[in-house]
């Protein structure tokens, strides 16, 4: 008992301390929320135009869902506000299922590294819609075994939010026994995000947010950008820094910059169908779930990060889920990749807001600033991707399958 109050008592002084984050420095760290989120809300809520269903939009349908249930309260409270009390809240509903009766030592564990990886990031970390998607993804992750349907569900709807969680959806697909009901679920929740999106009237704009992902150049905080950062630190004629005012992100450029751009997106796709085809050999050899899952599922979201033209800071925690489902199931071998994602997770949060203006105006202690948590990133990849293809196959199928409560 004595332990779920300390838990609880750091979980409100965690949270509180990255609301204010978001406020303090003219609102640098939840911008996205004050300006882009709120904005979007008015359009939708004021019948002006609903993004993703009467035009094209950058993120899936269920996206609104966040903003919008944040907006139709903003008489009530500032609207940048009312985002941190809402990640707060759901926050708070897969903390309890997490913390569990605050008996294993896995889940506590898994608990503290949580609430150091949401202070370690700070602000940009919450005001973000990837805030209300992991949460989703941790519970839906830690229900996949005793409820698989509902785990999947959860799952799925966070993917409908940011695409990120599909990873896990994958990895799940391939590692647990029970297919029929990832699949399951995951359906179902499709199906009622297309149905509803279809009878609104924007089919066309279903899969608009595809298409802006695929488009997009390289952004300044990509590890693919790396190259192009330190090209341009170094004043290479051609490589430098600009602005694109359509995606209101800073992006590179340099030699050889649109065959870079260009092979990316293939370049993700065979990386993440390589990470899945080493999960399914593994399967298919008779690894078991608690082996098999979290190496897989950091492999695959992990390979959303290094191997992506984008790099927004917030992306960085997409690092949670699969790290705290690894410290539930099996806390000693996933203590050194957890200290090393918050390592990244604290490199990240000086990268921005703190030290993105020195990153712009390619100082050199800034730009080494990125390179090291880029450089640190890749070798978070590499271990995970070692860990997956090191898991051992052949156990017995008969052993019963349990996450400790």
């Amino acid at each position: 008992m004595a332990r779920r109050v300390v838990m609880w008592a750091a979980f409100v002084l965690v949270h509180a301390v990255v609301i204010w984050l978001g406020f303090a420095g003219d609102h640098a760290a939840s911008w996205d929320v004050d300006q882009l989120y709120r904005w979007w809300a008015g359009r939708t809520l004021t019948g002006e135009a609903f993004p993703g269903i009467t035009e094209d939009w950058v993120y899936p349908p269920a996206a609104h869902l966040p903003i919008l249930l944040v907006g139709a309260f903003s008489g009530i409270v500032d609207y940048t506000l009312g985002w941190g009390l809402l990640v707060t809240a759901v926050d708070a509903a897969a903390f309890a299922v997490l913390l569990g009766n605050g008996r294993s030592r896995g889940r506590l564990v898994a608990a503290g590294f949580w609430l150091a990886a949401i202070l370690a990031l700070g602000g940009v970390g919450m005001f973000r819609l990837d805030a209300v998607t992991v949460p989703l993804a941790i519970a839906g992750a830690l229900w996949l075994v005793g409820r698989p349907w509902l785990g999947s569900a959860l799952l799925a709807v966070a993917t409908w939010i940011k695409v990120w969680p599909a990873a896990l959806l994958a990895a799940a697909l391939i590692a647990l026994r029970r297919r029929l009901a990832v699949v399951g679920g995951a359906a179902i929740v499709s199906a009622v995000v297309i149905i509803t999106v279809v009878l609104a009237g924007g089919g066309a704009h279903l899969l608009s947010f595809v298409g802006d992902q695929t488009s997009r150049g390289l952004q300044i905080e990509a590890p693919v950008s790396t190259p192009y950062m330190l090209l341009a630190a170094a004043g290479l004629p051609g490589a430098e820094v600009f602005y694109d005012r359509d995606l209101i992100t800073f992006q590179v450029t340099g030699p050889a910059i649109d065959v870079v751009i260009a092979v990316m997106t293939p370049v993700l796709i065979a990386g993440m169908l390589g990470i899945a085809a080493v999960g399914a050999v593994k399967a298919w050899r008779g690894a078991s779930f608690v082996a098999l899952f979290p190496p897989l599922a950091a492999a695959l979201v992990l390979g959303f990060i290094v191997l992506n033209k984008v790099g927004s800071p917030q992306y960085m925690t997409w690092l949670v889920a699969p790290v705290v489902v690894g410290l539930v199931l099996q806390v000693r071998r996933w203590w050194r990749p957890a200290v090393l994602s918050l390592v990244i997770l604290v490199l990240t949060q000086l990268i921005f807001p703190f030290w993105y203006d020195a990153i712009l105006a390619l100082m050199p202690a800034g730009v080494a600033l990125l390179v090291v948590r880029n450089v640190l990133l890749v070798g978070l990849f590499a271990w995970v991707v070692v860990r997956l293809v090191r898991v051992r196959v052949r156990v017995r199928r008969s052993a019963p399958l349990r996450v400790p409560e």
